[in-house]
Order: structure tokens, then sequence, then C-alpha cells
């Protein structure tokens, strides 16, 4: 469903951001990278939605090969960042019609309440401007964005980020429930202690490489954490 075949990015500067990336992600399977800023995590999304080129290797969406295809291969992927791009000016209903719009989906056949009430967003938010929104309803708005496309793979980085207990566990509660539905995931988190709870394999990510690879069964919380630990001190 989803590949990375040898993917690499070196940038002008010298600088080897992403160093033969061999990762492969099953339909229906969430797979959660975990590693520091600067690790790779990004310049690996970047590189699955073409946002930047590879220097060597490919990156595959339901086989469809991102650099060559960038336009139909983002049609297989919705993407949710640490910090939701949405227009602030603009009422929740507002963006969920442009979202739409953009998307090729008629808005005039999708019931907005019910697509907020599906992410645990008071619908009687629809025409509140964005813009007096939480960090929290922001990301879960952006999360309906994402249902709306319906896209068989939804990629996030860092999509709990700065959100308070109470609406990290909301989210996470989200994915599980995406995870029901058959969604095929890639998460990039700091979140060590919620990858058991969603992940079926988790990875952590040095410089650029791929130094840990673990399925849901070999490992626990405490010993993630301590395989995390070990990785930045090595």
């Amino acid at each position: 469903m989803l590949r990375a075949e040898n993917l690499t990015k070196r940038y002008e500067d010298g600088n080897l951001a992403l160093d033969t990336l061999n990762l492969e992600i099953k339909e229906g399977e969430t797979f959660c990278l975990l590693g520091a800023n600067g690790a790779g995590k990004t310049t690996t999304i970047n590189l699955l939605f073409n946002f930047i080129q590879p220097t060597d290797g490919c990156a595959t969406v339901s086989g469809i090969d991102t650099a060559k295809s960038p336009i139909e291969a983002r049609k297989q992927m919705a993407y949710i960042s640490e910090n939701v791009m949405l227009y602030g000016v603009l009422t929740a209903r507002q963006n969920l019609k442009f979202f739409a719009d953009i998307s090729g989906k008629s808005s005039s056949n999708i019931d907005f309440e019910i697509l907020l009430d599906r992410v645990g967003l008071d619908s009687g938010k629809l025409n509140t401007k964005v813009k007096a929104f939480s960090k929290g309803m922001r990301q879960k708005l952006g999360l309906a964005i994402a249902l709306m496309r319906d896209t068989p793979v939804i990629i996030m980085d860092e999509p709990t980020s700065g959100l308070d207990p109470k609406a990290s566990k909301d989210f996470i509660d989200l994915v599980i429930d995406l995870k029901k539905h058959g969604k095929t995931m890639l998460i990039s988190t700091h979140d060590i202690h919620r990858v058991k709870e969603i992940g079926d394999r988790a990875g952590i990510m040095k410089q650029g490489k791929m130094v840990v690879e673990k399925t849901n069964s070999e490992f626990t919380t405490e010993s993630l954490q301590g395989l995390y630990i070990q990785c930045m001190n090595d």
C-alpha cells in the first residue's frame, strides 16, 4: 500500500536528511514513526507526498510512484500536520466546503454535521470561524477533512503535539476508530506512550536512518521507551 525503496534525500549543502529508507506499510496497517527532531521523519513524509524530490530511490502508494505521478498519488493520501492548515477567517462549514471542492467532491452530497459528530466536534461549531478554535478543535476539523476525502491512506505528522491530555486522548480514540475502518496510516510522533495503543508496528529513526523496527507484539511501552533512549544516546 505504502512503500519506500532505498529512499534517499541529500540536500545541496551535503546534509543527508534520509539515508536509503526501506519501508512497507500494508493495507489496514498503522505504522508509528519515532525519532528526535531532525531524524528524518518529516523528510520521509515530504518525499511520500512529493513535496520534495528524492535524491535516489522511490516511494509508491497503491503502486503509484509518488515522484512520477504526484497528483494521482496524492489522491490516495490525506495529510494531517502538527499545525493543520485551515482558513481562520472562514467558518468550519466553509473550510469543509472549500476542501471538498478542491478534492472534486460534491459538497451538496456531504452532511457536514454528521462528519463533525464523527470526529467528536460539536456540530454547533459549523458556522464558527476557525480562528476561534482551540488547537484540539482544529486537529479534529483537519481529521474531518481527511475523512471527507475518504482516502485509503492517512499520514499524520505529530498530530497530538501541543494538545492537552484530554484533547490528545480524544484524537487517539479517533485514530483507533480509523483503524477499525481499515485505513492505512503512517503516524510520525514523539508520544511513545500512545504507540502501543495505536501502532501495529513502530520504527525509530536517527540521522536519516531507520535504526529499530518492531511489531506491536515485540514491544511494551517501557521497552520501546528504553530502545528510544538507547538509540538517542548511541
